[in-house]
C-alpha cells in the first residue's frame, strides 16, 4: 500500500468532501422532483470508499455494490457530471438516462453497478472474481452490500463457493446499523456480523469504517492476500449513514441525538483535523479546497439540467428483439 502522505491526506478531504456536497445537491433537487424514484445516499460512510481506494489498483481491480452507489463511481474515475445527468434522467448519464439512482454502471472504470435487488450483487461479485481467475488476471474485486444484505441465503452461497474456490475477492459489509431501518440486534442473534466468514474459514474481521487508515491498512491486508492466490476476505466495516435509508425514511427508528454523536467521529472532520494538526494546509487553504469542491457541484448541477432527455428510440434499442419467436404468428 502506499504510504499515507500529507498528499493523501489532502486528497482524501477534498474526495470526501465532494461526495458529501454531491450527494446534499441530489438531495436538494430531489425535493424539487429533478430526481424522481429512489434516493439513497452515502453521507456518513465516505472513509470506507477512501480507504478501498488507496489500497485498490485502479487499473485492473474492481468493485460492485447495492443501491447505496453515486459515489464509489466518482472515486474510481467516471466524471462526476455524468453520475448527476444519470440521476436526471438525461441522455448524457452514464446509461443514458435508462439506470437512474439505482444502477450507476462504468465498464470502462469496472463499476459493475449499482444493484437493487438487496444482496443480488453478492453472486455477482464472486462471479466477476471468478473470471478474472479464469483467464489468469491478477485483479481483485471489492463486492460491497449492507447489513440488511448480510441476511440473505446467497451470502452463505457465495461464500462456499467463493473458499471452494478460492477466488480473488473481498466482500465488504458496510454496516451503517440499521439496513432499510430495523437495527442489526432485531435482525440476528448476534451483532458481529463479520463471524459469518468464520463458518467458512474465510479470514473475516471488524474494521472502523468511521476512519479511512482503518479502512485502508484493511483492504490492503485483504486485497494483497486475493491478488497472490490466498482467496477471499470478509471484512465488517462499522460506520453510520447520517441520512435515513432513502429519502422516503421518517426515521422513527434512531434519534437526533443519537445521529449527532456519530457526527463527532466524522470522517471528514478525523481528517481535517489531522491535515490542520500536521500543519498540512492551512485554514485559508482550506477554504480554497472548500470553494473548489463547491464549484464542482455547481458544474455537475448546470451540466445534468442543461442536459438533453434521450431520444425515445434509446428505451427500445436496449431491449432484446427477436423476429421469429415461435410463439408470436403474424397475421397474414
Amino acid at each position: 500500500m502506499q504510504k499515507i502522505t500529507k498528499e493523501v491526506y489532502l486528497k482524501w478531504y477534498e474526495d470526501m468532501l465532494f461526495w458529501r456536497k454531491f450527494e446534499d445537491k441530489l438531495a436538494a433537487v430531489y425535493i424539487q422532483q429533478k430526481v424522481r424514484g429512489f434516493l439513497h445516499l452515502y453521507n456518513g460512510q465516505e472513509a470506507v470508499l477512501a480507504g478501498a481506494l488507496h489500497a485498490m489498483d485502479l487499473t485492473k481491480d474492481k468493485m460492485i455494490t447495492a443501491y447505496r452507489n453515486h459515489v464509489q463511481p466518482i472515486g474510481m474515475g467516471v466524471d462526476p457530471k455524468r453520475v448527476m445527468a444519470e440521476l436526471y434522467g438525461k441522455g448524457t448519464g452514464t446509461s443514458q438516462g435508462l439506470g437512474g439512482s439505482m444502477h450507476i454502471f462504468s465498464k470502462e472504470h469496472r463499476f459493475y453497478g449499482g444493484h437493487g435487488i438487496v444482496g443480488g450483487q453478492i453472486p455477482l461479485g464472486a462471479g466477476i472474481a471468478f473470471g478474472d481467475k479464469y483467464h489468469g488476471s491478477d485483479a481483485v474485486t471489492l463486492c460491497c452490500f449492507g447489513d440488511g444484505a448480510a441476511r440473505q441465503g446467497s451470502l452463505h452461497e457465495t461464500f462456499n463457493l467463493a473458499m471452494l474456490w478460492n477466488l480473488p475477492v473481498v466482500f465488504v459489509c458496510e454496516n451503517n446499523g440499521y439496513a432499510m431501518g430495523t437495527s442489526v440486534e432485531r435482525t440476528a442473534n448476534h451483532t458481529d456480523v463479520w463471524k459469518l466468514g468464520l463458518g467458512y474459514d474465510m479470514p473475516s474481521a471488524p474494521v472502523d469504517g468511521m476512519n479511512p487508515i482503518k479502512v485502508a491498512e484493511a483492504f490492503d491486508e485483504a486485497i494483497q492476500r486475493a491478488r497472490k492466490g490466498g482467496g477471499p476476505t470478509f471484512l465488517e466495516l462499522k460506520t453510520y449513514r447520517y441520512r435515513g435509508h432513502s429519502m422516503s425514511d421518517a426515521q422513527h427508528y434512531r434519534t437526533k441525538e443519537e445521529v449527532e454523536e456519530y457526527k463527532k467521529i466524522d470522517p471528514i472532520t478525523q481528517v481535517k483535523d489531522v491535515i490542520l494538526e500536521k500543519g498540512y494546509a492551512t485554514e485559508d487553504e482550506i477554504k480554497v479546497i472548500d470553494k473548489r469542491v463547491k464549484d464542482r457541484v455547481s458544474e455537475c448541477e448546470k451540466f445534468a439540467e442543461e442536459s438533453p432527455w434521450p431520444e425515445k428510440n434509446v428505451m427500445y434499442d436496449v431491449v432484446y428483439e427477436q423476429e421469429d419467436y415461435p410463439f408470436i404468428q403474424h397475421k397474414l
